[in-house]
């Protein structure tokens, strides 16, 4: 029975079911839940037709997100340990506490929701530099240990509530002066987390509002790497065996090199081995579309600094805290503290030749996917030059195409690579200072 219906008229039902709940929160999030079904089914106030199946309308998530990723998604994200591992990468964590209590001034006494809250540290965070009240949403499994931990912390946890459900899905009770999350997976966008940040900001956010973090940007250069190069390739050796027990392999070998090349490369690597100066492109979570995020085209442009073999195009990704009082940044650039980030490259099966100066063109184009990542479309080009260049030309090109949900976790610290004569390192990369304390710095974050 809802208010305003003629249930009063009847004298008997089918069916009845009596709810306790163990708390206000619950019964809070239900009514939530319950007036959502309604509006979805355009109802209003007015009764709910007999028989109808509130569970039948199907979420934007549902109709994007393949059922199988979306399972694997949140028990992955269920789990404690996985928690651990993210919340011991000191300068991610360190940079969102630091983020939050130096802007104080925009938590406190605001509402605050934390999207996709994971263990409740944000919401904590938030908590703590005076926020009126946090909404934690955590769609997993997790959201129950985040009630466990809130409860342990109540001066702080009196101010936080906790809202198990979907960012598409919950509707909380107040719209919010604030978003906070940590929506940033490999090469920024994988797990199409960014997706939900934007949704909670066109839901959730009072006009003007603020977003931490606020932006984005992935950093891209061509990078020249023997050692990684002939690693990749090496894997396929296996299947040119022509008897292996009596059977020749080698009809797979070309399919089985190919694959190992589809595979982007997570690790830490030397900023040395960047052959150009980076280019990068930018997102701004305030203003970008949920739709703009479904197809990423970014052209590419550089200029090599020395003559070398480009074995493919190495990417990073940085976001920016955009406080009224501090402007924060959390970079994944190589030479920079190690992150679980790493870093990202993406490596060409066949290599192009360059020399310095030599214009190299070509264009990075993601295109989202069902099972919560992107397909990933490389071409580089070596253009002419030297006399008669400004005639254009384009002198070598190579293409690939990788499955960033699929990458290859390689080490989780940079070789030493030696520098050549005319390979002198080069400040390619003007990192920002993010003062994340010395101690914090000698931490080693343990690969996934």
């Amino acid at each position: 029975m809802v208010e305003g219906s003629d249930a009063g008229k009847q004298t008997s039902y089918s069916r009845g079911v009596a709810i306790q709940f163990r708390n206000e929160e619950e019964s809070e999030a239900f009514h939530c839940i319950f007036q959502q079904w309604k509006k979805e089914l355009n109802v209003q106030g007015r009764n709910i037709p007999k028989g109808t199946n509130v569970m039948t309308s199907k979420s934007k998530f549902d109709e994007k997100i393949e059922p199988s990723s979306a399972k694997m998604y949140f028990h992955y994200y269920g789990q404690l340990l996985h928690q651990q591992n993210m919340m011991q990468d000191y300068v991610r964590t360190g940079t969102y506490y630091a983020a939050v209590m130096e802007n104080r001034t925009d938590f406190f006494g605001r509402v605050v929701v934390d999207v996709g809250a994971g263990s409740g540290i944000l919401s904590l965070f938030a908590a703590q530099a005076g926020a009126k009240h946090v909404y934690a949403v955590e769609a997993s499994e997790m959201a129950e240990y985040a009630r466990k931990l809130i409860a342990g912390n109540p001066l702080l946890g009196q101010r936080i509530t906790v809202i198990k459900g979907r960012v598409e899905d919950v509707v909380l009770p107040e719209k919010a002066d604030i978003l906070i999350s940590e929506p940033m997976g490999t090469l920024l966008v994988n797990e199409r987390m960014l997706e939900s940040y934007v949704i909670a900001r066109d839901r959730f956010l009072t006009p003007n509002g603020k977003m931490f973090p606020t932006s984005g940007r992935i950093h891209m250069a061509p990078f020249s790497d023997e050692y990684l190069f002939t690693e990749i390739a090496n894997k396929g050796l296996f299947w040119q065996q022509q008897n292996y027990f009596g059977v020749d392999l080698t009809p797979l070998h070309w399919t089985a090199f190919q694959g190992y090349f589809s595979q982007p490369v997570v690790d830490a690597f030397d900023p040395r081995l960047l052959i150009a100066p980076p280019i990068f492109h930018v997102m701004d979570f305030t203003k970008i579309k949920e739709e703009e995020l479904y197809e990423i085209d970014i052209p590419l442009r550089f200029i090599a600094a020395v003559g070398a073999r480009v074995h493919g195009l190495a990417c990073w990704f940085d976001v920016l805290f955009n406080g009224s009082t501090v402007k924060r940044w959390l970079t994944t650039a190589p030479g920079s503290p190690i992150t679980h980030w790493y870093q990202i490259r993406c490596v060409l099966s066949e290599p192009i030749y360059v020399m310095a100066g030599q214009e190299i063109t070509g264009r990075l184009h993601l295109i989202a996917h069902s099972a919560q990542s992107y397909t990933i479309y490389l071409t580089l080009s070596a253009k002419m030059w030297g006399p008669g260049a400004e005639q254009g030309g384009i002198l070598q090109t190579s293409s690939c195409k990788l499955d960033l949900k699929e990458p290859y976790y390689r080490m989780s610290q940079p070789q030493a690579y030696p520098t050549t004569q005319d390979q002198q390192p080069h400040p390619f990369l003007q990192t920002q200072d993010v003062k994340i304390q010395s101690q914090d710095m000698d931490d080693t974050v343990i690969m996934q």
